[in-house]
């Protein structure tokens, strides 16, 4: 399959020099897909900037009716989605099927919320002035989109931006070009159905070299950017330094603390779904677990017997319940990792382990690694795979400190029956994102999504805090 861009209303061919492998089976090519650079983004960006004139002042209506004809359309062809998304990411199809429904979800909210942008009527301070204010549209935005969820994370920054009268240039993730073009795809059907006007949405395949020369577009109003911290400073810096909104989102370190009086078969269980499902390749997956003193032997006992049962395979494989790392370079990074925690005194207790199966791919035996102290490597840097490590702590408020270490602060669980431990850490550890005996990944997309510190900057994403950054707030008075 050689994918396309889509630039006002089309898709642009060009010549094909890349390709995205399955990771269940990299003799499988997925598809090929351009090398975009600076002039497909400044033709995509003139055909958000045209577009925009009368998408933000079309009916709310006709918004609304897009995006929900976009998430109807999803919902229909969820099975077909789904298998494409994990033969090119490596999710299970289950996973992948519950991303595109999510994806679908999203847009359907947002079709919801086209509808209910409001202001505010206030009274002056002066006599016979009205005061009010109204939210509108900001101009084109870019978006930046990794390959971990190919479709859920376009479609909540895609939904909003096109619900509140935005339009929009999407440069997605390299390694998953193939179901970024099936959502385009659908988007651009979707809209010549409506007779929308041509350019609303706009998407420019292609290595780094696309996403800088967005980042620097004069015309790029916002960018909303998903990555690491790394290049999300870079991102910053450039968007900031010409005066561009900016919202990022750069991954997390996520503690799950456990307490002694926590059920244990119930923690160990929020801990392996928090640190190993989608091949543990989550931004809120649980890669440290601090673990009270009293049963923490236990505790890394029974996780790492849990562990070892899981079966790593092919995406496609209905047995399957790890898939492969989504790339060669993720899948190298794995095992550094495990490699860089033993050398510093940590305990492999279980995996970490390259995996021959039936076809060549990326396959890992989920890491559970003990023994390790706050401190080290493999406790507060983002692995964004199968590993998870684990902390001893003597007790709630050393482990609370432990969780709050490091730079990161997106998302943090707490396994225990304890009221009063679980409200001092909804109040007091640093993150956006909180659970209370659940895992630490699993967000509803009807509610805001970012952390602290490292893990995000600007305004949240999703649900309704997305309206502040994808409008802005008009003051108006009228006198007599």
């Amino acid at each position: 399959m050689k994918l396309t861009h889509f630039i006002n209303g089309e898709q642009v061919s060009a010549d094909t020099p890349f390709d995205s492998l399955n990771p269940s089976n990299t003799d499988d090519v997925v598809a090929s897909y351009p090398a975009g650079g600076p002039a497909e983004v400044e033709a995509a960006v003139a055909a958000a900037r045209g577009a925009f004139p009368a998408w933000s002042a079309a009916s709310p209506e006709l918004r609304s009716d897009l995006l929900d004809r976009v998430g109807a359309t999803l919902m229909a062809r969820g099975a077909e989605l789904g298998e494409l998304l994990a033969r090119e990411e490596g999710k299970t199809r289950a996973e992948a099927t519950g991303e595109v429904m999510r994806a679908a979800r999203i847009f359907k909210y947002f079709a919801g919320e086209a509808l209910r942008r409001h202001g505010q009527t206030l009274e002056s301070t002066r006599p016979g002035l009205d005061a009010s204010t109204w939210r509108e549209a900001v101009g084109v935005y870019g978006l930046i989109t990794p390959w971990n969820f190919p479709i859920a994370i376009p479609a909540w920054k895609t939904a909003p931006a096109l619900a509140f009268g935005n339009t929009v240039v999407l440069k997605p993730a390299n390694p998953t070009p193939a179901i970024a073009h099936a959502l385009a795809t659908i988007i651009h059907e979707c809209g010549a159905a409506l007779n929308v006007p041509k350019g609303i949405f706009n998407m420019v395949l292609g290595q780094g070299g696309v996403g800088s020369a967005l980042v620097d577009h004069p015309d790029v109003a916002g960018i909303s950017f998903t990555g690491s911290q790394a290049v999300g400073a870079k991102v910053g810096i450039a968007a900031m330094a010409r005066q561009a909104r900016v919202q990022m989102e750069m991954g997390g370190k996520n503690p799950l603390v456990v307490l002694a009086d926590a059920d244990l078969d119930r923690a160990v269980q929020i801990a392996l779904d928090g640190g190993f499902f989608q091949t543990g390749q989550r931004c809120t997956a649980s890669s440290r677990v601090i673990v009270e003193d009293a049963i923490h032997d236990r505790f890394v006992a029974a996780l790492a017997e849990r562990a070892k049962a899981l079966k790593v395979g092919p995406a496609l494989d209905p047995a399957t319940q790890v898939g492969p790392a989504a790339s060669d370079s993720q899948f190298e990074q794995n095992l550094r990792y495990v490699g860089i925690a033993t050398g510093e005194g940590g305990r492999l207790v279980t995996g970490g382990e390259r995996l021959s199966l039936a076809t060549p791919g990326y396959f890992m035996s989920p890491a559970v690694i003990a023994d390790t102290n706050p401190d080290m490597r493999i406790n507060n840097e983002e692995v964004f795979g199968p590993v998870v490590s684990t902390i001893r702590a003597r007790n709630y408020k050393e482990a609370l400190e432990i969780a709050n270490r490091g730079n990161f602060g997106l998302s943090a669980g707490i396994v225990t029956t304890s009221l009063k431990h679980a409200r001092d850490f909804r109040r007091n550890v640093r993150a956006g994102m909180v659970m209370v005996n659940l895992p630490t990944a699993g967000v509803d997309y009807h509610v805001p999504f970012g952390g602290t510190r490292g893990s995000s900057y600007g305004a949240r994403e999703q649900g309704f805090a997305a309206v502040e950054f994808y409008t802005q707030i008009k003051t108006v008075y009228v006198g007599d």
